[in-house]
């Protein structure tokens, strides 16, 4: 599995999401929001054989960077641990890096030095603090 890094708005990368951000069964997996980009996102896109096997978007704010509205086919944690620890190798230090999880993947993220912050039905908020 190759994970690609690309900017908020690369052509290369609308190429590759834009059939899953637009999939009905992705968007519901996402709880039905859409998925954002701007000048201010680098996405990880992890690829096999050329295949989108899921995304993860990091806004760049000038307070903190945030993980959000990320995707990993099928619920596979092993790929979803590979993102947050390339977001943590490529951000964390400079600004306080925090991430929105999804309810179900908080272990994960936990896993990798996330800790919780604020905690609702859906999501819980974590940051992840350089030691």
């Amino acid at each position: 599995m190759n994970i690609e890094k690309l900017h908020g708005t690369s052509t290369r990368l609308y190429q590759l999401v834009a059939p899953l951000v637009m999939s009905p069964p992705v968007l519901r997996q996402n709880n039905n929001y859409p998925f954002k980009t701007s000048n201010h996102h680098v996405w990880f896109v992890a690829l096999e054989e050329e295949k989108v096997r899921g995304f993860m978007p990091v806004e760049v704010k000038d307070s903190c960077v945030c993980i959000d509205n990320y995707y990993v086919a099928g619920e596979n944690t092993t790929l979803l641990s590979m993102f947050a620890r390339k977001a943590i190798d490529e951000f964390s230090g400079e600004k306080p890096l925090y991430v929105i999880s999804h309810t179900p993947h908080a272990d994960t993220f936990r896993a990798c030095g996330f800790t919780v912050k604020k905690e609702w039905k859906l999501y819980v908020k974590m940051i992840h603090e350089p030691k």
